[in-house]
């Protein structure tokens, strides 16, 4: 295990933190809250936050190419720009099914997005995976999930993994970037750890960075998980609250790993053993990231 020195910029107390997701153009760092209609954005540039009250739960955003955010409610698709409060609607993955919510997706280098579901009690393995292209068409890539998260690909675009946080797998495909096909499902790395896996990150080296959320609260750290491309754990880094959700690189040269955090059903003492619950962090872990993907629609 490696201690890491980290800052905290910004303390805001969410539920569930996720899809941290760093802007290159804006210098920002943009992130959501899962259980309250709000989306963040720290500034690298003056240090600023600002909050918006986004108009329906979010589980997942990608930049866009033009401007704004595709992102996912917990039933549908959408555009939406906080900075006017524009909201359109646009699919619904998995119409009639009352099963499954969206949860986590994320852009490939080509433009498309791809989001996966979860079961509601997260029990049984409802869940699909979608890739929606920039055209607005739906294709349903996978099935047999019970939680989708840490969809992500390799740096030269040849691999795409996947995890299924309740049964503690990731998994590797190989992935066609003309088509945007997978294939040749295999197992990458499983976890026997206090924490399930939630979001991940692949840096500019290939290894994949990982966020353990641990349900329980009778640890009051949590871990940052780097495994290397073989699915070897690399390293483990303890951050003093054990429910981390997930990660990207960001600042202006990649090398700063925003970790977001969540307080979801902390009681009172919880808290106080845990302070920076639902805070974002910064590390320098001595590692360059990708620049982050933007929806070509």
């Amino acid at each position: 295990m490696k201690a890491c020195d980290f800052d905290i910029i910004a303390n805001t107390g969410d539920q569930l933190g996720e899809i941290p997701t760093w802007d290159e153009r804006e210098q920002a760092l943009y992130w959501i809250d899962l259980l309250t209609p709000r989306m963040h954005r720290y500034s690298m540039r003056d240090g600023a936050i600002t909050s918006w009250t986004t108009p329906e739960l979010l589980s997942a955003f990608a930049m866009r190419e033009g401007g704004g955010f595709l992102v996912a409610t917990r039933s549908h698709l959408a555009h939406y720009d906080p900075t006017d409060g524009s909201f359109e609607l646009l699919v619904e993955p998995e119409a009639g099914n009352d099963s499954n919510f969206l949860n986590d997706g994320r852009c490939d280098r080509q433009g498309r997005f791809w989001i996966g579901s979860g079961n509601l009690d997260m029990s049984q393995p409802t869940g699909l995976l979608h890739r929606y292209d920039p055209d607005g068409s739906l294709t349903q890539m996978e099935s047999g999930i019970t939680l989708s998260n840490s969809i992500m690909w390799s740096p030269d675009s040849t691999l795409m993994y996947f995890c299924d946080s309740m049964r503690r797998e990731f998994y590797v495909y190989d992935f066609d970037a003309d088509t945007g096909t997978i294939a040749n499902r295999r197992q990458f790395a499983t976890t026997e750890r206090h924490g399930i896996p939630d979001g991940s990150i692949v840096d500019a080296d290939g290894f994949l960075w990982n966020a353990e959320f641990d349900l329980s609260t009778e640890r009051t750290t949590g871990f940052v998980v780097r495994y290397d491309p073989d699915g070897n754990v690399d390293r483990l880094i303890e951050l003093p609250t054990c429910r981390p959700t997930a990660l990207t690189f960001g600042g202006a040269n990649l090398d700063t790993l925003f970790v977001v955090t969540s307080r979801y059903r902390m009681t009172d003492a919880d808290f106080e053993h845990q302070p920076l619950a639902g805070a974002v962090f910064a590390l320098d872990v001595g590692v360059r990231g990708l620049v982050e993907p933007r929806f070509a629609g």
